[in-house]
Protein backbone atom coordinates (compact mmCIF):
# COMPACT_ATOMS: atom_id res chain seq x y z
CA UNK A 1 0.00 0.00 0.00
CA UNK A 2 1.56 3.28 -1.02
CA UNK A 3 2.70 6.14 1.36
CA UNK A 4 1.07 9.26 1.17
CA UNK A 5 2.24 12.44 1.82
CA UNK A 6 0.99 16.08 1.92
CA UNK A 7 3.34 18.05 0.37
CA UNK A 8 3.09 22.07 0.33
CA UNK A 9 3.13 22.73 -3.84
CA UNK A 10 5.00 26.00 -3.40
CA UNK A 11 7.73 25.27 -0.17
CA UNK A 12 8.03 21.52 -0.26
CA UNK A 13 9.11 20.14 2.91
CA UNK A 14 12.85 19.04 2.68
CA UNK A 15 12.05 15.94 4.92
CA UNK A 16 9.39 14.76 2.62
CA UNK A 17 11.61 15.56 -0.40
CA UNK A 18 14.40 13.69 1.10
CA UNK A 19 11.75 10.14 1.96
CA UNK A 20 10.38 10.59 -1.41
CA UNK A 21 13.73 10.50 -3.63
CA UNK A 22 14.60 7.47 -1.55
CA UNK A 23 11.66 5.46 -2.20
CA UNK A 24 12.53 6.43 -6.08
CA UNK A 25 16.03 5.25 -5.45
CA UNK A 26 14.94 1.78 -3.85
CA UNK A 27 12.86 0.99 -6.86
CA UNK A 28 9.72 2.52 -5.91
CA UNK A 29 7.02 4.51 -8.08
CA UNK A 30 5.64 7.14 -6.67
CA UNK A 31 2.69 9.70 -8.28
CA UNK A 32 3.68 13.29 -7.47
CA UNK A 33 2.39 16.56 -8.69
CA UNK A 34 3.33 18.33 -12.05
CA UNK A 35 2.94 22.01 -13.28
CA UNK A 36 0.21 20.40 -16.29
CA UNK A 37 -1.36 17.53 -14.40
CA UNK A 38 -0.17 14.64 -11.96
CA UNK A 39 2.38 11.90 -13.02
CA UNK A 40 3.88 8.43 -12.31
CA UNK A 41 7.56 8.55 -11.26
CA UNK A 42 10.52 5.94 -11.29
CA UNK A 43 14.49 5.73 -11.19
CA UNK A 44 14.80 5.88 -14.80
CA UNK A 45 17.74 2.87 -14.56
CA UNK A 46 15.44 1.02 -12.96
CA UNK A 47 13.72 -1.97 -15.64
CA UNK A 48 11.29 -2.58 -12.62
CA UNK A 49 9.76 0.37 -12.01
CA UNK A 50 9.52 1.34 -15.49
CA UNK A 51 7.46 -2.08 -16.08
CA UNK A 52 5.01 -1.47 -13.56
CA UNK A 53 4.14 2.30 -15.13
CA UNK A 54 3.81 0.49 -18.13
CA UNK A 55 1.04 -1.92 -16.63
CA UNK A 56 -0.43 0.71 -14.68
CA UNK A 57 -0.56 2.81 -17.62
CA UNK A 58 -1.57 -0.03 -19.72
CA UNK A 59 0.88 0.68 -22.53
CA UNK A 60 3.82 -1.06 -24.75
CA UNK A 61 7.80 0.24 -25.91
CA UNK A 62 5.84 2.19 -28.37
CA UNK A 63 4.76 4.62 -26.39
CA UNK A 64 7.03 7.53 -25.25
CA UNK A 65 8.00 7.84 -21.56
CA UNK A 66 9.84 11.12 -20.82
CA UNK A 67 12.76 12.37 -18.72
CA UNK A 68 11.54 15.03 -16.63
CA UNK A 69 15.11 17.34 -16.11
CA UNK A 70 16.10 20.28 -13.85
CA UNK A 71 17.53 22.53 -16.88
CA UNK A 72 18.60 21.85 -20.08
CA UNK A 73 21.77 21.27 -19.68
CA UNK A 74 20.94 17.93 -18.07
CA UNK A 75 18.33 17.46 -21.24
CA UNK A 76 21.63 17.54 -23.44
CA UNK A 77 23.11 14.72 -21.91
CA UNK A 78 20.07 12.64 -23.30
CA UNK A 79 18.92 14.21 -26.28
CA UNK A 80 20.60 15.50 -29.84
CA UNK A 81 19.90 19.17 -29.85
CA UNK A 82 20.40 21.33 -32.75
CA UNK A 83 20.79 25.36 -32.40
CA UNK A 84 17.36 25.92 -33.80
CA UNK A 85 16.04 23.54 -31.63
CA UNK A 86 18.15 24.84 -28.59
CA UNK A 87 16.38 28.11 -28.92
CA UNK A 88 12.67 26.91 -29.32
CA UNK A 89 13.60 24.83 -25.59
CA UNK A 90 15.57 27.89 -24.07
CA UNK A 91 12.25 30.20 -25.06
CA UNK A 92 9.63 27.13 -23.60
CA UNK A 93 11.06 25.69 -20.37
CA UNK A 94 10.59 25.44 -17.54
CA UNK A 95 6.94 24.65 -18.77
CA UNK A 96 4.49 22.54 -19.49
CA UNK A 97 6.02 20.89 -22.27
CA UNK A 98 7.30 17.43 -23.86
CA UNK A 99 9.69 17.32 -26.71
CA UNK A 100 10.22 14.70 -28.68
CA UNK A 101 14.20 14.45 -29.49
CA UNK A 102 16.81 12.26 -30.89
CA UNK A 103 18.42 10.31 -28.19
CA UNK A 104 21.89 10.67 -27.50
CA UNK A 105 24.42 7.55 -27.28
CA UNK A 106 24.32 8.02 -23.86
CA UNK A 107 20.72 7.04 -23.24
CA UNK A 108 19.77 3.21 -22.68
CA UNK A 109 18.17 2.17 -25.73
CA UNK A 110 15.49 0.27 -23.47
CA UNK A 111 14.01 3.84 -22.80
CA UNK A 112 14.00 4.70 -26.39
CA UNK A 113 11.50 4.50 -28.60
CA UNK A 114 11.90 0.95 -30.88
CA UNK A 115 11.98 2.18 -34.17
CA UNK A 116 12.20 6.15 -34.28
CA UNK A 117 15.17 6.20 -31.34
CA UNK A 118 13.69 9.24 -29.75
CA UNK A 119 12.60 10.01 -26.17
CA UNK A 120 10.47 12.63 -24.72
CA UNK A 121 11.93 15.39 -22.31
CA UNK A 122 10.44 17.78 -20.56
CA UNK A 123 11.94 20.51 -18.07
CA UNK A 124 8.21 21.14 -15.74
CA UNK A 125 8.12 24.57 -13.59
CA UNK A 126 6.85 23.13 -10.50
CA UNK A 127 8.70 23.43 -7.16
CA UNK A 128 7.73 19.66 -5.72
CA UNK A 129 9.37 19.28 -9.16
CA UNK A 130 12.69 20.83 -9.16
CA UNK A 131 12.85 20.02 -5.52
CA UNK A 132 12.37 16.24 -6.00
CA UNK A 133 15.17 16.45 -9.04
CA UNK A 134 17.31 18.43 -7.09
CA UNK A 135 17.34 16.12 -4.15
CA UNK A 136 18.01 12.93 -7.13
CA UNK A 137 20.87 14.70 -9.01
CA UNK A 138 19.30 12.96 -12.08
CA UNK A 139 16.37 13.29 -14.49
CA UNK A 140 12.93 11.14 -13.75
CA UNK A 141 11.44 8.75 -15.81
CA UNK A 142 7.82 9.82 -16.18
CA UNK A 143 4.21 9.01 -17.52
CA UNK A 144 1.05 11.40 -17.26
CA UNK A 145 -1.28 9.68 -14.54
CA UNK A 146 -4.21 8.82 -17.01
CA UNK A 147 -5.48 5.34 -16.31
CA UNK A 148 -6.72 3.33 -18.97
CA UNK A 149 -9.98 3.39 -20.15
CA UNK A 150 -10.08 7.25 -19.62
CA UNK A 151 -9.36 10.90 -21.93
CA UNK A 152 -8.12 12.86 -18.83
CA UNK A 153 -5.35 12.46 -16.07
CA UNK A 154 -6.12 12.12 -12.40
CA UNK A 155 -6.51 15.65 -10.16
CA UNK A 156 -7.00 14.45 -6.73
CA UNK A 157 -4.65 12.94 -4.75
CA UNK A 158 -7.75 11.28 -2.54
CA UNK A 159 -9.47 9.74 -5.74
CA UNK A 160 -5.65 8.73 -6.94
CA UNK A 161 -5.19 6.98 -3.43
CA UNK A 162 -8.77 5.15 -3.92
CA UNK A 163 -8.19 3.74 -7.40
CA UNK A 164 -4.12 3.20 -7.32
CA UNK A 165 -2.78 2.97 -3.83
CA UNK A 166 -1.97 -0.76 -3.83
CA UNK A 167 -0.27 -0.29 -7.28
CA UNK A 168 2.47 2.56 -6.56
CA UNK A 169 4.92 2.85 -3.38
CA UNK A 170 4.48 6.42 -3.04
CA UNK A 171 1.65 9.76 -3.38
CA UNK A 172 2.85 13.08 -2.93
CA UNK A 173 -0.28 15.15 -2.75
CA UNK A 174 0.14 18.60 -3.70
CA UNK A 175 -3.23 19.72 -4.82
CA UNK A 176 -5.07 19.94 -7.38
CA UNK A 177 -2.89 20.00 -10.94
CA UNK A 178 -5.77 20.39 -13.02
CA UNK A 179 -6.94 18.40 -15.91
CA UNK A 180 -4.96 19.84 -19.01
CA UNK A 181 -1.90 17.54 -19.67
CA UNK A 182 1.95 19.06 -21.20
CA UNK A 183 1.62 19.77 -24.75
CA UNK A 184 3.81 17.46 -26.74
CA UNK A 185 5.98 19.10 -29.56
CA UNK A 186 7.92 16.72 -32.04
CA UNK A 187 11.40 18.44 -32.92
CA UNK A 188 12.52 15.21 -35.04
CA UNK A 189 11.66 16.86 -38.59
CA UNK A 190 12.72 20.29 -39.81
CA UNK A 191 9.42 21.78 -38.46
CA UNK A 192 7.86 21.21 -35.46
CA UNK A 193 4.86 19.12 -35.09
CA UNK A 194 2.69 19.39 -32.36
CA UNK A 195 1.29 15.96 -31.62
CA UNK A 196 -0.89 17.10 -28.40
CA UNK A 197 -2.37 20.06 -27.44
CA UNK A 198 -2.57 20.57 -24.04
CA UNK A 199 -1.66 22.85 -21.01
CA UNK A 200 1.54 24.46 -23.05
CA UNK A 201 0.65 27.54 -24.97
CA UNK A 202 1.79 27.60 -28.74
CA UNK A 203 2.05 31.24 -29.21
CA UNK A 204 5.23 31.15 -27.45
CA UNK A 205 6.63 28.42 -29.66
CA UNK A 206 5.72 30.42 -32.81
CA UNK A 207 3.52 27.65 -34.07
Amino acid sequence: MAQFFVIHPVNPQARLIRQAAQIIRDGGVVVYPTDSCYALGCHLGDKVAVERIRAIRNIDARYHLTLICRDLSELGNYARVNNQQYRLLRAATPGSYVFILEASRELPKRLQHPKRRTIGLRIPDHPVVAALLTELGEPLLSSTLILPGSDLPLTDAEEIRERIAPLVDLILDGGSCGVDPSTVIDLTSPTPVVTRVGKGPLGILGL
